[in-house]
């Protein structure tokens, strides 16, 4: 008896069902569209976000009135990365900054995320 995958309809047994694997070579043939400039104009939408290069984490921590242990574990930071960016001693990579400056501007977005989790 053949088994077969039902989250991948994956009926010939090489782990990829062709739904799944025709989404995926779609996607990647848009993105190589996209790449190479041959994309059609206005079919697809680059992003460019602008991350804050300094960022107060004493003050945004401050904010919402957590410890740095509590804050660390609620946006999952280390306490360690924490203390060393209050005090200065290491800056936040961009990923950590973005987040830092979304729990800053849209905190209520961030916690229902964190919440869905």
């Amino acid at each position: 008896m053949k088994k077969i995958d039902a989250v991948t309809d994956d009926e010939d047994g090489d782990g990829i069902g062709s739904e799944n694997y025709n989404r995926v070579m779609a996607g990647l043939r848009e993105a190589r569209a996209i790449f190479d400039g041959t994309a059609a104009p206005g079919s697809y939408k680059l992003h460019h976000i602008e991350v804050p290069a300094p960022v107060d984490v004493k003050a945004i921590r401050a904010k919402t009135g957590l410890t740095q242990v509590k804050f660390a574990a609620r946006y999952g930071f280390s306490a360690g990365a924490i203390r060393d960016w209050e005090q200065g001693r290491k800056p936040p990579e961009k990923s950590n900054r973005l987040l830092l400056a979304l729990i800053d501007r849209r905190r209520d977005v961030i916690e229902e995320l964190v919440d869905s989790l």
